[in-house]
């Protein structure tokens, strides 16, 4: 498992060193993020909408019932761009956009194709994986943007028609309570989730085990663990976050 971990740490440097050298794949970089927002902007538009609804109407009778409505849209607001925003968007990028990638690189290896790439001279880092990576980075980072404002939307209406909210209580606790780092927080969490699920489903692909079944596993195995990383580290900036950036009122 440490050499796994390893392996995986020194990709990971691998990738982000191919970032700043050239020649860079602009051509398969937009290809790649074309297809990566292709298979996960409507799943995310359509996740976004109940998620932001939950969250409000779960928020807005906990907050009547202690008595603090007034703070409803900042507390429902925080809580999708902060969290909820970044995480569907990794979650759907890293199960439809990271499986194809692990798929894809999955089958060049078994076909040996990896192989001749480096027996040629060419980095198949360079070459493959990171115009893969920085779409997904890219991809993840627009699709937050677009998952923060539906969630918002959604839980705004769902606030005001289903709850009794008032419009103007929902938009000044919003900007009494929020503050610009708590976008940027988001962004960030996003950009970095979509590295991260570039980096497992490229490493994944390129140690299948068993022929084209281990193909299946390998993308199977990198679904996994990318969810199961994606929930520490957000753990761990998330605790940073809060120690660093203070609240607005404090």
């Amino acid at each position: 498992m440490l050499r796994e971990t390893g392996n995986l740490f020194a990709l990971g440097l691998d990738i982000v060193r191919g970032m700043f050298q050239r020649p860079f794949q602009f051509r398969e970089f937009i290809q790649q993020a074309w297809f990566v927002a292709s298979v996960t902007i409507l799943p995310t538009a359509l996740v976004a909408i109940p998620f932001g609804a939950v969250i409000s109407l779960q928020f807005g009778a906990l907050a009547r019932q202690l008595g603090a409505q007034s703070y409803t849209g900042a507390g429902s607001v925080l809580a999708t761009v902060q969290q909820a925003s970044p995480l569907v968007t990794a979650l759907l990028v890293a199960g439809a956009g990271g499986s194809a990638v692990c798929a894809d690189i999955g089958a060049r290896t078994i076909r040996e194709e990896i192989d001749a790439m480096e027996v040629l001279g060419v980095s198949a880092v360079q070459r493959l994986i990171v115009p893969r990576t920085l779409a997904m980075m890219l991809v993840a980072l627009l699709l937050n943007g677009m998952v923060s404002v539906i969630g918002v939307l959604g839980g705004y209406l769902f606030n005001v028609v289903l709850q009794g909210g008032t419009p103007g209580a929902y938009l000044s606790s919003f900007s009494a309570l929020a503050q610009l780092p708590d976008l940027w927080v988001g962004e960030l969490k996003a950009l970095i989730f979509g590295f991260l699920a570039a980096v497992v489903a490229a490493y994944r692909g390129l140690h299948p085990r068993g022929g084209p079944k281990g193909v299946g596993d390998a993308v199977n195995q990198s679904v996994v663990i990318t969810f199961l990383l994606l929930f520490v580290v957000n753990f761990v900036i998330t605790l940073i976050y809060l120690q660093i950036v203070p609240g607005k009122l404090d």
